[in-house]
């Protein structure tokens, strides 16, 4: 779709010409006159981006601005003048201003200004989409292939399993599939499988009846049943106990459950979507993951792409969640500055678009200007704790890839691993069986 530019000026000549021009370079232009009509424009025609003279009759092309800040916040605005000053540029940025030109402004010089404002307020998002994906925000060709997948299977019943980095959206994604799916009134239902137990997790999967275990004071439904009619979101399901698996797997293939404690199988009718950031085809040939379960979850799978494969994505990000913030919404922050965007262009992002998130909220809050400025976008970059693992998880990254490696040593045997490890044996068989590390898989196969 082609990125519409409003050209404002009250020297028609000079607008005709310049609408002519960028008409030229692929842009769809509309003209206007005066700021007031200008805005007249926006109300009929929403624009990408706005190009004004300074000084015109009537209102002024500053006046402009701050109307089209206050009404289309996120729009931006470049300002031409053949009497500007200095300050006064320097005035007009610091206000969110795009940029200031001089008069007459070199044909490269303002294509490349108008394709970096494009660039940076995300240019064509002005089309209109099923509300499913509303909450996605993107222009990237892989982002749009895998939304495009998601509606094309969104009537089936296939098992979905979306893989990616930690905070590149894949809870979202499972959602959009849902909601995606006419089909389906019943709710969706999340678990996270690595937050909980093995038998507490088996116990909010599947449900238990009174009496089954210690505790279990009254019947519990279980979220396959509690998901019945609609979606059983498992996120982490590299985490799953391989106990666990077995039952789950068994629960796939049958349609049916059996609850903690009872006798009975009962049906269920639920659409499973899954989620890992983990690499599963790597745990299958380290036995941490079982082949069979991996199949019959995987029919489908979309893989989300780091926020740094899709960087056309960052400004249109960037954007919505400052609107979204209290500070926007209040007037205190309008915009970045074109450097702070640059910034985040080229950050790498391990935190992905929950980071992205982040460094938004927090540059908004610390703002003292209404254009967030680059020192501040990268002061809170360098902010990079809560993106780190926990304490907790590196040392059971640490203590399952140790116990891995001492079992390769020994071919698999216990007794020496746990020499080397310095550990009794039976201490050490109580390591690998909380870490799900089967020490027969390293021993060396004997024709």
């Amino acid at each position: 779709m082609q990125d519409r530019i409003l050209l404002v000026d009250d020297d028609t000549s000079l607008l005709k010409l310049l609408a002519i021009r960028l008409e030229a370079e692929g842009y769809a232009v509309e003209t206007a006159p005066s700021a007031e009509e200008a805005l007249v424009c926006l109300r009929n025609n929403p624009a990408d981006l706005v190009i004004t003279d300074l000084r015109m009759e009537g209102a002024s092309g500053m006046d402009l601005f701050e109307q089209v800040r206050h009404f289309y916040p996120g729009l931006p605005v470049i300002i031409m003048s053949a009497q500007g000053t200095i300050p006064e540029a320097v005035s007009a940025t610091q206000k969110g201003v795009f940029e200031f030109l001089t008069k007459p402004v070199e044909k490269n010089q303002l294509l490349s200004t108008i394709r970096s404002a494009l660039q940076q307020s995300g240019g064509s998002q002005n089309e209109i989409f099923d509300s499913w994906r509303e909450h996605f925000v993107t222009r990237s060709p892989m982002m749009e292939r895998i939304l495009n997948q998601v509606k094309q299977i969104a009537g089936s019943d296939v098992s979905v399993l979306i893989t990616g980095d930690s905070g590149s959206g894949k809870e979202m994604l499972a959602r959009a599939l849902h909601e995606a799916d006419d089909k389906r009134q019943g709710p969706m239902v999340a678990v996270n499988c690595g937050a909980l137990p093995e038998q507490l997790l088996e116990s909010e999967l599947f449900g238990h009846v009174k009496g089954a275990f210690t505790g279990a004071i009254s019947e519990h439904t279980g979220l396959f049943r509690a998901a019945s009619g609609g979606t059983l979101f498992l996120d982490e399901i590299g985490d799953i106990p391989p106990p666990l698996q077995v039952k789950l797997l068994r629960a796939l293939q049958e349609r049916r459950i059996r609850p903690i404690g009872s006798t009975e199988s009962i049906p269920v009718d639920v659409r499973i979507i899954s989620a890992t950031n983990r690499d599963l085809e790597h745990d299958m040939r380290e036995g941490l993951f079982r082949d069979d379960l991996f199949y019959r979850l995987n029919v489908v799978n979309f893989h989300l792409p780091s926020l740094a494969e899709r960087v056309e994505d960052i400004p249109l990000l960037a954007n919505y969640f400052l609107r979204a913030t209290g500070a926007h919404q209040m007037g205190q922050v309008t915009s970045f500055a074109p450097a702070a965007m640059e910034v985040m262009i080229s950050a790498p992002w391990p935190g992905n678009v929950r980071q992205l998130e982040n460094v938004v909220q927090r540059t908004a809050a610390l703002s003292t200007t209404p254009v967030i400025p680059e020192a501040l976008v990268r002061e809170a970059l360098t902010v990079q704790d809560q993106f780190l693992p926990s304490l907790s998880q590196a040392r059971e990254q640490f203590e399952h890839d140790y116990l891995v490696k001492v079992l390769r040593l020994t071919n698999g045997s216990v007794a020496e691993a746990a020499m080397l490890a310095q550990r009794n044996r039976t201490d050490f068989y109580k390591l690998l069986k909380r870490q799900n590390i089967n020490p027969e898989r390293f021993k060396e196969k004997r024709p």
